[in-house]
């Protein structure tokens, strides 16, 4: 069954909302008859998406809100809030969902390392500090996404500051559902959304059709909200190439390496390639 939270005339705000998951998941809630705000940089991808979604909606561009968010900002995530209130009395659902990965490096610029943690790690704070307070208030159950990531759990090498986000945004959901089932009779709940290869302009990296190992945004939101409905709390999504099996064998290797005092990231060391390879296998 479906979360309750996720039902005709709720209200859904979506950041990073004009593309990608976040799109699809605008999409998918305003097919099933809720109101809808996507948040996003400004521009005609903004534009474009607010009209695909007026066009879906019950109401039409009523039930539809786009605003252009800078989400690593607080005082534009308070601004979109306020504008949500006053449009709709409040949000049911909040998708914090926004992401960059413009790749980084150990040493890299500062500024790098600042925007990225801006947009991946401050606005899921920014977005649970700033909503959920009036979502609580409503009395409502109500649902709080963070959409995290692999990187995030098993910190591959490769894009240091990507993972650090992600990392925080794991730590920082984990403990915000903590608050959240001891708050308001446990209305509100949150959870940890974490895609697997899904074929976005995030992730096309030039390539215009979709690589066979990839999901497609909308199965990845099916499998979200499918797995909301089943009240899990770290959604871990597979692919058509890593089915969850082997997500949980690199997961548990990853823990591993504190357990019995591994080099880090010892799955990437040569000297224990053997030693995960049969752990992998040993099922």
């Amino acid at each position: 069954m479906p979360h309750p939270a996720i039902s005709p005339n709720n209200v859904a705000v979506v950041t990073g909302g004009a593309s990608g998951i976040g799109f699809a998941a605008a999409m998918r809630f305003a097919r099933l008859g809720m109101k809808v705000c996507i948040a996003d940089l400004g521009g005609d991808r903004l534009a474009a998406a607010e009209t695909k979604l007026s066009s879906l909606a019950p109401g039409g561009a009523a039930d539809i809100l786009a605003s252009a968010v800078d989400v690593s900002r607080i005082e534009d995530v308070a601004a979109l809030e306020a504008a949500v209130r006053k449009r709709f009395g409040g949000a049911d659902i909040l998708m914090n969902n926004a992401g960059i990965q413009p790749g980084s490096q150990i040493f890299g610029p500062l500024a790098n390392w600042q925007r990225i943690l801006g947009v991946n790690l401050w606005s899921v704070i920014h977005g649970a500090q700033v909503f959920a307070p009036g979502m609580i208030e409503r009395g409502r159950p109500g649902l709080i996404i963070n959409t995290g990531s692999k990187q995030g759990i098993t910190t591959p090498p490769g894009d240091p500051a990507y993972n650090v986000s992600k990392a925080g945004v794991k730590a920082f959901t984990e403990a915000l559902q903590h608050e959240l089932r001891n708050a308001a009779e446990g209305r509100i709940s949150a959870h940890l959304f974490i895609p697997g290869f899904v074929f976005t302009g995030l992730t096309a990296k030039g390539r215009i059709e979709k690589p066979a190992g990839a999901w497609t945004p909308e199965q990845t939101v099916d499998f979200m909200i499918e797995r909301v409905g089943a009240g899990d709390f770290y959604i871990l999504c597979p692919d058509n190439d890593v089915p969850r099996q082997l997500d949980e064998r690199r997961i548990l290797w990853a823990a591993g390496d504190i357990v019995e005092n591994r080099p880090a990231l010892s799955r990437w060391h040569p000297d224990y390639a053997e030693a995960f390879a049969a752990f992998v296998k040993d099922k």
